[in-house]
């Protein structure tokens, strides 16, 4: 809100301090319906500690349900760790592979392959057809151990759901749709981010073709093997 805003006569701190006072924020849900079986089939962990400073390099991937009625639907979103922005995403009735693949293909189709794909050790990301396509387009597969490892779209999940869907309440699976596509083409196009320089996911992969070297953020994945 602060940065959408931009206003001139309040610090960032006291923008917030007053917005919470007011009764500006989420309550947070906790996802307890499982989403994903783990498989037998796993690769190792590629990118804990890693250092990431461009788009492209890092894709994570979650599924997560989405309570409607007296049904439930599951959203598949891949996310550039990099910049944030949601680069794929399928809405469905079932939590079969094939709506993986889709998200896939259409992150792909756009944005071209990462260099890792990264996600938890489900099913529907060993199922032989995603693993393939990954293979296809020489991207490494990286798989995580726990939530923490996959952080990046486990967040994301909760965006969408807690700040778009809660307040819009779809109440039909082709509602559900509308406002899923709805919420990323916000999410990407017109909600600003402090940690990628107060700009849009979308607006600062345009935009970092254009950043000198020096300029040009890096962030470190969490590692809970280090001990602090």
């Amino acid at each position: 809100m602060y940065y959408s805003l931009s206003p001139n006569f309040i610090g960032r701190d006291r923008f917030i301090e007053i917005m919470m006072s007011l009764g500006y924020r989420l309550k947070r849900k906790k996802n307890y319906k499982r989403t994903t079986i783990a498989s037998k089939i796993y690769y190792p962990n590629l990118i804990k500690g890693m250092q990431v400073n461009t788009p492209n390099t890092i894709w994570q991937s979650d599924i997560t349900y989405i309570p409607l009625g007296n049904r439930h639907y599951y959203a598949v979103f891949i996310i550039d760790v990099y910049t944030k922005e949601i680069v794929g995403y399928s809405i469905t009735d079932h939590m079969r592979a094939s709506a993986n693949v889709k998200a896939l293909k259409m992150a792909l189709k756009v944005h071209g392959p990462p260099k890792i794909h990264h996600s938890d050790r489900g099913s529907q990301y060993t199922y032989k057809g995603y693993i393939n396509i990954l293979k296809q387009n020489n991207v490494e597969i990286s798989m995580a151990t726990s939530a923490q490892d996959n952080a990046y779209a486990e967040r994301i999940n909760r965006t969408i759901k807690e700040e778009y869907l809660e307040y819009w309440k779809p109440d039909t699976f082709t509602a559900l749709k509308k406002a899923i596509k709805k919420a990323i083409n916000n999410y990407n196009k017109k909600r600003a981010h402090n940690h990628i320089d107060g700009m849009t996911p979308r607006d600062f992969r345009i935009n970092f073709p254009l950043l000198a070297s020096q300029q040009r953020k890096t962030i470190t994945i969490f590692n809970n093997e280090i001990l602090t």
